[in-house]
């Protein structure tokens, strides 16, 4: 079966390594027909913020796959990231980056480095969702959701057993962010019991870049939120010789994109000089993704064969190792001459047992979607109990203790308040008072009659509080002056506070 797949050059080296990766293509009789778009730079200029026009978008629509070149995302002017624009619209859910090494023959410290990272792609840091609130604050929010979760770790699971993989491994800051990252630990837990036959672990995420860096054998599969797995993904690739080494896949349930993990490199562009093999191995990638398994060997086991050979780009030359230094249009000859021939040393391809392929459950379109498991996603009651109001306060930190002592209200008192997630009031200990840095403030209103050691601790629940409620304080703070800057309720569910408790409270 022929399929139509849609091309985009990028920029900076973009199009010298999109000629050879479809050179490649073409060469290996790959049952492919490509469309081409624009994309990047030249797009952004033409005042489309998005770097695609809605022409391209269009084309997308039809081909349902990607394989993308880096591009230049221009600095400022309000230009919103391709790539996360992309994830987020196509609902690219996954991103898949399996890294190796590739020793003997490109220079490494860990010849055993053998390791996929599975990255959440939609969500956390990368919804690009920022504010400033004060003359010192700037905001950035981090989101995570029950679905998003499960989706990619299922997915990490799943791609576990399809790929013959023994162990995955969930990478999260849940010590401090004790709800998102905790959400995302605590649905690893769940899932892991369903795959019985996978060995798991989980690491805080400063010590997994840690035994990253000095033993990352240890890992076979790692899942992980969007931020980090963007950070870990390109340290393996650089450990493992080159971040130009790797590609990576984006999948989703009705469409997927294949790429370069590394930049558009924009110094070297023209130069001839560019390793294309990240793009070739994307290539690969997509090629096992649409079931042309035989193409995606043979051009597997012709990279390796060449890379053995030492025919090498700069990036990865070696007057130790290496036997001939190349440009990318040599490179991808040499490449190309090498069609048939197997890989001595390094590991072969044998895709078409379904090794290394980005869909799960034997690589069928049908069951490459994710099921959402509903048990872990229960209704559970939500009640709400207050509000913590972000204000700017610019004067000392007495006024405002004084200013709020004179507010009144029925439903709500205040509970806590807080700078930068530190307790300022009430203060254990009046010596242990810290220097108040005037400016964003929180203030907490808890509802009257629901008591609890502290505004975390929540112990009665006898009051019932509305939003009316929350409008009324908030017209009356209004009245007093108060600068406030952004809301957030304060909800139970089932009982449990579900939002974080002032540092030292």
């Amino acid at each position: 079966m022929t399929n139509t797949i849609t091309i985009a050059y990028g920029d900076g080296i973009g199009p010298e390594i999109m000629d050879s990766t479809l050179k490649i293509l073409q060469e290996s009789k790959a049952d492919l027909n490509f469309n081409t778009i624009e994309v990047g730079k030249k797009i952004y200029e033409k005042g489309f913020n998005s770097g695609l026009t809605p022409s391209a978008w269009e084309d997308l629509s039809i081909t349902k796959i990607l394989l993308k070149a880096p591009i230049t995302t221009p600095q400022g002017g309000g230009y919103k990231s391709l790539n996360v624009t992309l994830r987020k619209k196509l609902g690219l859910f996954a991103n898949v980056r399996p890294v190796n090494s590739m020793h003997p023959f490109v220079k490494t410290n860990f010849p055993k480095l053998d390791v996929v990272v599975i990255r959440e792609n939609e969500e956390d840091l990368y919804a690009g969702i920022e504010h400033r609130q004060t003359q010192q604050t700037y905001q950035c929010l981090k989101l995570i959701t029950q679905k998003g979760c499960e989706k990619i770790i299922r997915y990490a699971f799943e791609y576990a057993v399809a790929n013959n993989r023994k162990k995955v491994s969930c990478f999260s800051k849940d010590n401090i962010m004790k709800l998102t990252d905790g959400l995302f630990h605590k649905i690893f837990n769940e899932i892991a019991k369903e795959y019985p036959q996978i060995q798991t672990d989980h690491y805080i995420i400063d010590i997994a870049c840690a035994r990253i860096a000095t033993k990352p054998e240890i890992f076979d599969v790692i899942v992980t939120l969007n931020l980090y797995g963007d950070i870990i993904s390109d340290i393996i690739a650089e450990i493992s010789g080159s971040v130009g080494l790797a590609g990576s896949a984006n999948i989703g349930n009705d469409y997927a994109m294949f790429e370069a993990i590394h930049g558009s490199a924009p110094d070297i562009a023209d130069k001839n000089i560019a390793n294309p093999t990240g793009l070739i191995q994307a290539s690969i990638m997509m090629l096992n993704h649409l079931k042309q398994n035989r193409h995606a060997e043979l051009i597997h086991n012709a990279l390796y064969a060449t890379i053995e050979q030492g025919i090498h780009t700069a990036d990865i030359f070696n007057e130790n190792i290496s036997k001939k230094l190349v440009g990318t249009s040599e490179f991808t000859q040499a490449l190309i001459g090498n069609f048939g021939n197997m890989p001595k040393t390094l590991k072969s391809a044998n895709f078409i047992n379904g090794e290394e392929i980005t869909k799960t459950n034997n690589n069928t379109q049908e069951s490459s979607k994710i099921i959402i498991n509903s048990s872990l996603n229960k209704n559970e009651i939500k009640s709400l109990i207050g509000f913590d109001l972000f204000i700017d306060w610019q004067e000392d930190f007495a006024n405002l203790i004084s200013k709020i002592k004179t507010l009144e209200s029925e439903k709500l008192e205040i509970k806590m308040i807080s700078s930068m997630g530190l307790l300022l009031y009430p203060l254990m200990d009046q010596h242990m008072m810290p220097n108040y840095n005037r400016g964003l403030t929180i203030l907490r209103f808890i509802g009257k009659g629901i008591t609890g050691k502290n505004s975390h601790d929540i112990i009665n629940f006898d009051l019932k509080i509305s939003k009316q409620d929350i409008i009324e304080m908030l017209n009356l703070l209004n009245k007093n002056d108060f600068d406030f800057v952004k809301y957030e309720g304060l909800y139970l569910f089932d009982n449990l506070p579900a939002f974080s408790s002032g540092q030292g409270e």
